[in-house]
């Protein structure tokens, strides 16, 4: 695919993945990713000839001119849409892959001093939710999703959805029909269980504030047998 074509995919990219593209001339003129995307194709090709300096001084104008902070020497594929863009950092070594979809104050960083491959790489058709963290030389695999304000540090599998800091993997898509298989997730669950907890004490305590001084529970009170108990069971001998 010749440059213009490469640049028509980065428009037809923007026009599919946000409804709010009316036009082409709207994403040319108005997009911020779109102007970061063409200035890092003139930065790339500096930094892949040898003029290393130049290189960087283009990055530095498009992230004075976009918000957007791309290093000339990562490496990306076709139709890249970023959404939005401000804040939004790519590492030297990222790879990015075809059809990727980055919103606004994701980044890609490294966690290395080494000069070597240290930053992440999205295979394709990967979409990382805005102010989300890849960091590291970690594989983002096809069609797999990273929700809003996620960490991740370690391999994603192909269509999976990560949420969280640190990334867990909370579902998975089929790519066929697009249906979600949704997995356990038991650090929820003890959430909801504590707050059912908590609701239920909340509800006891309002009661017997309410109840009359004849009611009221005489001593000792439950939570120091129960600390008593607990005493017992960690200081019990082994049989």
């Amino acid at each position: 695919m010749g440059l213009l074509g490469s640049i028509r995919r980065d428009i037809k990219a923007a026009r599919q993945r946000d409804p709010a593209a009316m036009s082409n001339l709207e994403v040319i003129f108005t997009y911020p990713g779109f102007h970061a995307r063409q200035m890092h194709r003139f930065a790339h090709t500096l930094h892949q000839a040898g003029f290393r300096l130049p290189a960087r001084l283009v990055s530095h104008l498009n992230r004075w001119a976009t918000g957007i902070e791309i290093h000339p020497g990562a490496t990306i594929g076709e139709g890249l849409f970023i959404d939005h863009g401000m804040g939004v950092v790519i590492g030297e070594t990222a790879i990015i892959g075809d059809n990727c979809h980055l919103l606004q104050g994701v980044t890609l960083g490294g966690t290395s001093t080494r000069r070597a491959k240290r930053h992440p790489t999205l295979v394709k058709n990967v979409t990382v939710g805005a102010g989300a963290k890849v960091i590291g030389d970690v594989t983002i695999g096809e069609n797999a999703k990273i929700g809003a304000g996620s960490v991740v540090v370690t391999n994603v599998p192909p269509n999976a959805t990560v949420v969280g800091v640190p990334g867990h993997i909370v579902a998975y898509t089929n790519p066929d029909d697009d249906t979600v298989l949704r997995l356990p997730d038991p650090e929820w669950d003890l959430i909801e269980e504590l707050e059912g907890r908590l609701a239920e004490m909340e509800g006891r305590l309002a009661r017997l504030e309410g109840a009359p001084p004849d009611e009221e529970p005489a001593s000792p009170r439950p939570g120091r047998r129960r600390a008593s108990s607990a005493h017992k069971r960690t200081t019990k001998e082994p049989k």
